[in-house]
């Protein structure tokens, strides 16, 4: 019962966390794209006179809209004033939570891997909160120094050094893990930027208005220059958090170069939708991102390893023998492997019809991208493998 709890409250921190991640990123997408569609008002006009730097006119739902952007701020503020900090908020708190409980409360079956880094389960999560507490660090030092007035040049270090973590993740961490921290580092670098900068920045701002100043126009270029960084992040880190689902990339011998194309491929799309709100076509760059896509697509395309040949006659029986004692300790509706409460992915492999139906499943997940067992944590053999892909080749059937 224990387990069902569990189980279900990491569904609903889930579903808020989706929630909440369309609420941040859809109004990321919605202000980028006012910010670059406005026109500047006609010089001498009362909208000039007044301060403002940008508006337009739109129209959605049957009714009609007007919004301004002031070059620096108005003469007065009203008394409500609406804020967006609450989606950006919400959505790392609850991702973080997800994280604690999908991967560092079950850090020994999740995230260590032997094949790949001989660790502990604490510090594999070590180096995972490490990942994320020095990536943001690591970002903001370099938006305060002298690079950070240099957008382009400050654009390709940090992208530079997103890869070199991505590589060094993947050195320790399997690699669903790898790919999942370096998303909840670009989270983390997200948030970081409304939490310490874009909206303090912004507080400053309307305390110097309310107490009849001028606020410090270094506030609002700061906050912009980390507001669009967060929306050119939101392609690559929403591959991220869905990559589970991608063995073909997380598993490939690569992965980090993997997901640098597939990072890359999503900043450029980005940056195409962001010239087009400005009256811009530059289709070179979604072209650029799709012949990306395409190349990683070849390159991840499964190539079976070589098996060694199987000796003896290949039986169902068989079959049934090296699942159970290497696959259904996670694969049964009460899995006895530590760390882990329910079948992994939903499939169960413990009874005949359950290991019949699941066979074209397991052979994708064992013998193509080889990423089950988990981190071969139950110890299959190349032997075992084979005798599991010849079976599945002979058409997966029991014997009468």
């Amino acid at each position: 019962m224990d387990t069902y709890w569990m189980e279900f409250a990491g569904m609903l921190v889930r579903w808020l966390h989706v929630i909440a991640g369309i609420a941040w990123i859809g109004s990321s997408f919605y202000f980028i794209w006012l910010d670059n569609s406005l026109d500047p008002p006609a010089p001498g006009s009362d909208n000039a006179k007044k301060g403002v730097g940008g508006e337009l006119w739109a129209v959605h739902g049957g009714g009609f809209y007007n919004p301004q952007k002031y070059a620096v701020a108005p003469a007065s503020l009203p008394e409500k004033l609406h804020w967006f900090k609450w989606e950006a908020y919400t959505t790392w708190l609850s991702g973080t939570a997800l994280l604690v409980m999908v991967y560092w409360l079950r850090a020994g079956a999740m995230m260590v891997d032997p094949n790949v880094a001989p660790l502990t389960a604490v510090q594999a999560v070590l180096i995972g909160a490490a990942s994320m507490i020095g990536s943001w660090f690591a970002y903001d030092l370099l938006c305060r120094s002298p690079l950070g007035r240099h957008n382009a040049w400050l654009g390709f270090v940090v992208f530079v050094l997103g890869i070199a973590l991505t590589w060094g993740l993947t050195l320790w961490l399997g690699g669903r893990a790898a790919y999942i921290h370096v998303g909840s580092c670009i989270g983390t670098i997200m948030a970081g930027n409304v939490f310490f900068v874009i909206i303090p920045g912004q507080k400053r701002m309307v305390t110097a208005m309310r107490a009849g100043k001028l606020p410090d126009p270094r506030d609002g270029q700061r906050a912009k220059q980390r507001s669009v960084h967060n929306n050119y992040f939101t392609l690559p880190v929403l591959f991220i958090m869905v990559s589970n689902h991608s063995a073909a990339t997380y598993a490939h011998p690569h992965n980090w170069a993997v997901l640098a194309l597939i990072g890359t491929a999503g900043v450029l799309i980005r940056h195409f939708f962001n010239l087009r709100h400005k009256g811009k076509l530059r289709w070179e760059y979604p072209l650029a991102g799709a012949a990306l896509l395409v190349f990683t697509a070849w390159w991840t395309a499964p190539r079976v390893q070589a098996l060694p040949p199987v000796q003896g006659e290949v039986t169902f029986n068989r079959v049934r023998e090296i699942v159970g004692q290497r696959c259904v300790s996670c694969h049964s509706p009460a899995p006895t492997f530590p760390g882990i409460t329910v079948p992994q992915g939903g499939v169960l492999l413990h009874t005949p019809s359950d290991i019949l139906q699941n066979a074209q499943r397991t052979y994708q997940q064992v013998i193509v991208t080889r990423i089950m067992p988990l981190g071969n944590a139950t110890l299959m053999t190349e032997e075992e493998r084979a005798v599991i892909a010849a079976w599945v080749k002979a058409g997966a059937k029991v014997e009468p």
